[in-house]
């Protein structure tokens, strides 16, 4: 999972879609995900090596992390949305909805996952299913979402299952049973996938963007409507 993060935005590096001109939010952003994505490899290589006692710390300073990639992903995309910058393959309602919603799902199974730090079963299960939670900005970049549109947000969430959905095999292969953790784990994915659909058609969601994006040039985009197509890019 790692490597398809970081495998996603350096090849929109390379091909021009990403610049290092980009304002200091996005670059904190940045820097506190990727913090993230070589915490969770030094854990599992901490984990698997049995030095225990550096994970277990190391764990702590994870937890505390979490919080400025909750507050920086919320406001990079609320930062977008005011601005009028939602890619154009994605509508901007469910945009404002599916990024945020899909951090705080990431944050509820990883907490969950430290609740449970002595049950090692549940425990790296539920890290592992937080962990695609976050698989979504580099999938993307992976993906040819322009033609995947108007179904983008709905393919990538498909993408993000694989990892589990892995795990889960594995785990057939090896007892001949589907550990709960990953079906509370998929159970979590799914809620979020509904509610990202009930949000981003109701009311509720409306009433957000309209409150998000009042005074800013991004009240001028329709939420329900997809941003048109970038200057000379053929449309499918």
């Amino acid at each position: 999972m790692a490597l398809v993060i970081v495998a996603g935005f350096s090849l929109n590096i390379v091909m021009g879609r990403s610049s290092f001109s980009a304002p200091p939010l996005v670059h904190a952003h940045a820097l506190v995900f990727m913090g993230w994505v070589a915490i969770f490899v030094a854990q599992n290589v901490l984990a698997t090596t049995g030095n225990l006692a550096l994970h277990r710390r190391l764990g702590w300073l994870a937890a505390a992390w979490m919080m400025p990639m909750l507050v920086l992903g919320c406001l990079v995309t609320v930062n977008l949305l005011q601005q009028g910058r939602v890619p154009f393959f994605f509508l901007p309602l469910q945009f404002l909805v599916f990024d945020p919603l899909s951090l705080f799902a990431f944050a509820g199974l990883t907490v969950w996952a430290i609740v449970l730090r002595r049950r090692s079963d549940w425990h790296r299960r539920l890290h592992f299913t937080g962990m695609a939670m976050l698989l979504g900005p580099g999938v993307g970049r992976l993906l040819p979402m322009p033609l995947l549109a108007p179904y983008a947000f709905e393919a990538t969430f498909i993408a993000t299952l694989v990892p589990p959905l892995i795990g889960m095999a594995a785990d057939v292969r090896r007892s001949g049973r589907i550990h709960p953790a990953w079906l509370w784990g998929l159970a979590v994915m799914f809620g979020f996938l509904l509610a990202v659909e009930t949000l981003t058609y109701g009311p509720l969601g409306a009433s957000l963007y309209t409150a998000i994006t009042a005074g800013t040039p991004g009240a001028s985009v329709a939420p329900l409507a997809f941003p048109p197509f970038p200057p000379g890019l053929p449309q499918p």
